[in-house]
């Protein structure tokens, strides 16, 4: 598989997705708040039916380059303003990593509950979010930090493939700690 991000002068994809992918068969797949691509290219190129999100329209239009650049008829780019929680598709696996410390604190929840009802029965979420705990104050100030428990208490009645509230490393060094989460839906 050619490395399409380096290639295109981008991060890796995010660990947690890489991960993800060792368990999550090729499906319909959303990347919220894709950014630049880096998820949805190695998605695409694992043979995912990508629907790739943001609000940043430059960020889009660069994606909507590369997977035309590159043939990509897997992967669609489109405009999406995240807070709206109103996905209008239902999906198999939705990624939603670094992204919900950007978002309108009042809309988390509706977005959560939004990415939890258009998974399908059997599909997965997962999400990497900033937390700003006693024992860890957030170092940055995002509009939106997750508590300690709170993104579990959010997917009670999921199976948690993965949950930890470890310290992690933003690409620009930060050290702060994660919630990171993969779930199940019931079928």
């Amino acid at each position: 598989m050619t490395d399409l991000n380096s290639r295109y002068g981008m991060n890796s994809p995010h660990s947690e997705v890489v991960s993800a992918c060792q368990l999550i068969e090729p499906c319909k797949a959303l990347d919220m708040g894709c950014s630049n691509g880096r998820n949805a290219l190695y998605l695409g190129q694992l043979g995912f039916a990508v629907t790739a999100v943001d609000h940043n329209p430059n960020a889009i239009h660069m994606l909507q380059s590369i997977v035309a650049q590159e043939g990509m008829d897997n992967v669609e780019a489109r405009i999406y303003d995240i807070n709206q929680a109103s996905l209008g598709e239902d999906y198999g696996f939705i990624a939603c990593t670094v992204t919900l410390m950007f978002l309108d604190p009042g809309r988390v929840d509706a977005v959560i509950a939004d990415m939890q009802q258009h998974t399908l029965p059997g599909g997965y979420n997962l999400i990497v979010c900033a937390m700003d705990t006693a024992a860890y104050p957030c170092p940055m100030g995002f509009p939106f930090t997750l508590g300690e428990g709170e993104l579990s208490e959010a997917y009670q009645g999921w199976e948690l493939i993965k949950y930890n509230e470890d310290m992690g490393t933003m690409h620009n060094g930060a050290q702060l700690q994660f919630a990171t989460l993969l779930a199940r839906k019931p079928e």
